[in-house]
C-alpha cells in the first residue's frame, strides 16, 4: 500500500512538472528584453531598424507583434523586422527632435498567454547636412571709439552650426582692415583690437570673418562681412586756421599761421583788427566733437593796448597806436585752449605792425602804354614800346625820398588768358610767350602796382600788339609829328656848319624837355589813384 501510494505521487509530479515544461515553451514573448538601436536622420524609407531575434515568428505560430506609442508612427513591422516609416513630406531630421532619441513600445501576444511588454529606443544620430550661418543680429555694423585700448574685446561674431558641429573662427587676411582686429581664441568669436584706431584717417573699417567647421570631414563654413564706424574721441589739440601741416598730408600736426595786420600810428583803429591770412580762429581736431575754444593772450600785449574775446578771440584795440619810430611792431603770443579740457591747447604768433601815416598813394606815371611783340618761336621775350625800347613800369609814391617806394609789388590783373600769355616781374617788366602769340592779334592788359605795407595800389594799362616777325617796331608818333622827314633832315645836317649843328641839337633838346614837362603835367590829372586800402589794413 505505501509502495502504491509513492508510485501515484511520483507520476502526478512528473506530469504537473512536464505541463509546466511543455507550457513554458510554447509562450514565445517571453525571454525577450528592452531594444537599444540607432539610426541616422534622413535614412530613407524602409530602412532596416532592428530585427526581433527574441520572439517566435509570427508566421507559424498564434504571435502577434505591434507597436505603439508617441513615436511609433515613425516605424512599421515587417514580419519580426522594424524598419523606418517615412516619406518625402515627412523625413527623419534629427535636428527637429528634441531630444533625438525615439522610444516605441513592442507588445507580444500569444493565445492563452498574457500580453508581454517591451520597450525599443532608438537613437536617431547625426548626419552633417546643416553648414553654419551667423546670427544675424550680430551682423549689424559696429562702433567702435577711436580711444578703444589695445588687446580689449571690441565685439563678438557668433555663428550657428544645427548639427551642434564645434566652430573655429579666422579673420580673412585679404580684407581691407584685417590689420586692426584679430581673434581673440579661435572657438570664442571674439573679436579684439590689434591696433589703434584713428578717427581722423579713417572712419569706416571692414573685416570678412570666417566660421569654419572644426571636426567634420566636410568641413563646411560661413563668411560675413563686418563694418565697423569708428567714433570720434577727445584725442587731438586745437589748431589754428589756416593750418599748415607737417608731415605727410594726413599728419595732425599742424603748424600755426604768423597772423599779420598793419595799423596807423596815432589812430585807434575801430572794431576789430582784419588779419591775414584771416581772423584768429581755432577749432578742436576732433572735428566730430568740436570742444568749445577759449582764447587768450600769453605774452605781448604791453601797456594794456590789446584785448582778445576769450569766446570769439578777436582782438582790438584800447589805445591809441604808438609812434612807429617807437615802437615799429607789437609781438603777441595767443593761445587757443578746450574750455573742458586746458591741457589741450596750441598757441600761435600774432604781429601788429605800426606804419607811419599815408599822405600819398602810389601812382604811374602815366594812365596808358603801348607795347609791342614780334611773333617767334621763343617761348618768352620783353615787351618793347615804340623804337624798340624795353617797356619798364614804374609807380612812384611822393611819400618817400625820390618817390622810390621799396615795398610797392607789380601784379597782373587776371583776365581771360592774358595771365597764360603774360607776366609781369616785381621790378615792372613785362614778359610774354610769343610761341603762343599770332601776329596782328591786340591784348589789354591792366597792371597794379601795391604796396604791401598800406597795401594802395595804384593802376595802369598796357595795350599790346603782335607784330610779324619780319616787321619792325614803329617809332615814337609823337616825335615824329614834330621832326621833319628824313630827307629835309639829311638836308639840313648838309648844310649846317658844326657851330650850327650844335645850335639846332640845343633847340631839339629844349624842344623834348618842354613836351615831356606837358606830358607830365597831363599824366599828372589822368592818374588813377587807388580809393581804397588793402584788407589787412586798419586805419
Amino acid at each position: 500500500m505505501t509502495k502504491r501510494r509513492l508510485t501515484w505521487h511520483t507520476l502526478l509530479l512528473t506530469v504537473v512538472v512536464t505541463f509546466h515544461l511543455n507550457t513554458a515553451g510554447t509562450d514565445q514573448c517571453m525571454g525577450g528584453s528592452n531594444i537599444f538601436t540607432e539610426i541616422p536622420e534622413n535614412s530613407p524609407n524602409g530602412s532596416f531598424v532592428v530585427n526581433l531575434t527574441d520572439f517566435g515568428d509570427p508566421l507559424t505560430s498564434g504571435l502577434q507583434l505591434y507597436l505603439s506609442g508617441p513615436d511609433s508612427h515613425w516605424f512599421y513591422l515587417e514580419g519580426k523586422t522594424i524598419r523606418l516609416n517615412v516619406s518625402t513630406e515627412k523625413t527623419l531630421d534629427r535636428e527637429a527632435l528634441n531630444p533625438p532619441v525615439l522610444v516605441v513600445t513592442l507588445f507580444c501576444s500569444e493565445d492563452s498567454f498574457p500580453t508581454v511588454e517591451y520597450r525599443v529606443i532608438i537613437q536617431v544620430l547625426n548626419e552633417n547636412d546643416h553648414q553654419p550661418r551667423f546670427q544675424e543680429d550680430l551682423l549689424l555694423p559696429q562702433n567702435i571709439s577711436e580711444l578703444a585700448a589695445l588687446h580689449s574685446v571690441v565685439f563678438t561674431t557668433l555663428a550657428e552650426d544645427d548639427d551642434g558641429d564645434s566652430l573655429v573662427y579666422s579673420i580673412d587676411d585679404t580684407s581691407p582692415d584685417a590689420v586692426h582686429f584679430r581673434i581673440d581664441l579661435p572657438n570664442s568669436g571674439r573679436v579684439v583690437l590689434a591696433q589703434p584706431l584713428d578717427f581722423e584717417t579713417k572712419r569706416r573699417l571692414e573685416v570678412v570673418i570666417h566660421a569654419m567647421e572644426m571636426s567634420t570631414r566636410e568641413r563646411y563654413k560661413c563668411t560675413t562681412t563686418v563694418h565697423i564706424n569708428v567714433l570720434d574721441g577727445d584725442d587731438q589739440y586745437p589748431s589754428f586756421l589756416p593750418c599748415r601741416p607737417l608731415g605727410p598730408q594726413n599728419s595732425h600736426v599742424c603748424l600755426s599761421p604768423i597772423y599779420t595786420v598793419n595799423i596807423t600810428e596815432g589812430e585807434t583803429p575801430e572794431g576789430p583788427l582784419r588779419f591775414q591770412p584771416g581772423d584768429i580762429y581755432a577749432e578742436d581736431g576732433d572735428r566730430d566733437l568740436k570742444a568749445a575754444i577759449s582764447y587768450s593772450i600769453l605774452a605781448g600785449a604791453d601797456g594794456d593796448y590789446f584785448h582778445m574775446d576769450n569766446s570769439t578771440g578777436a582782438l582790438t584795440m584800447q589805445r591809441e597806436a604808438p609812434s612807429s619810430q617807437l615802437t615799429s611792431t607789437f609781438h603777441l603770443t595767443v593761445m587757443a585752449a578746450q574750455v573742458n579740457d586746458p591741457r589741450k591747447y596750441a598757441v600761435s604768433e600774432v604781429l601788429v605792425r605800426v606804419l607811419a601815416a599815408n599822405h600819398h598813394p602810389p601812382r604811374f606815371s602815366l594812365p596808358h602804354h603801348t607795347a609791342f611783340v614780334l611773333e617767334s618761336p621763343d617761348t618768352a621775350t620783353l615787351l618793347v614800346t615804340y623804337d624798340g625800347q624795353v617797356l619798364s613800369l614804374h609807380a612812384v609814391d611822393p611819400d618817400f625820398p625820390n618817390g622810390v617806394n621799396p615795398n610797392l609789388w607789380y601784379k597782373l590783373v587776371s583776365e581771360g588768358n592774358h595771365s597764360q600769355l603774360f607776366s609781369v616781374t616785381r621790378d615792372g617788366l613785362l614778359l610774354a610767350k610769343p610761341n603762343q602769340l599770332q601776329a596782328q592779334e591786340t591784348y589789354l592788359l591792366q597792371v597794379i602796382a601795391q604796396d604791401a605795407e598800406s597795401g594802395e595800389v595804384a593802376n595802369t594799362t598796357v595795350s599790346v600788339e603782335v607784330l610779324p616777325s619780319d616787321q619792325a617796331v614803329p617809332p615814337d608818333p609823337s616825335e615824329l609829328s614834330s621832326s621833319p622827314n628824313m630827307a629835309d633832315r639829311v638836308v639840313v645836317v648838309g648844310s649846317l656848319s658844326l657851330a650850327g649843328l650844335f645850335l639846332v641839337t640845343g633847340f631839339s633838346l629844349g624842344i623834348w624837355a618842354l613836351r615831356r614837362w606837358q606830358q607830365h603835367q597831363e599824366c599828372s590829372k589822368q592818374t588813377a589813384l587807388a580809393d581804397e586800402k588793402h584788407p589787412n589794413v586798419d586805419n
